[in-house]
């Protein structure tokens, strides 16, 4: 569960600091997200949990 909390205090705090050190960029980002066609972050996303995935598994098995 601590694993869990670290994780997400992570995400935060990298997501956090984007919005804080670039702002306008992020707001670039927010509009071409909104064009971009559902497949297409349905497939990101899912390619990020198994990138996200199996760098956890690399990790704890290292």
């Amino acid at each position: 569960m601590s694993d869990l909390l670290v994780a997400i205090g992570l995400v935060l705090a990298l997501e956090g600091a984007l919005y804080a050190l670039a702002p306008q960029a992020m707001r670039g980002m927010m509009a071409r997200l909104v064009t971009t066609p559902p497949d297409t972050l349905r497939a990101a996303g899912l390619a990020a949990t198994v990138v996200g995935v199996g760098l956890v598994w690399l990790v704890r098995a290292v």
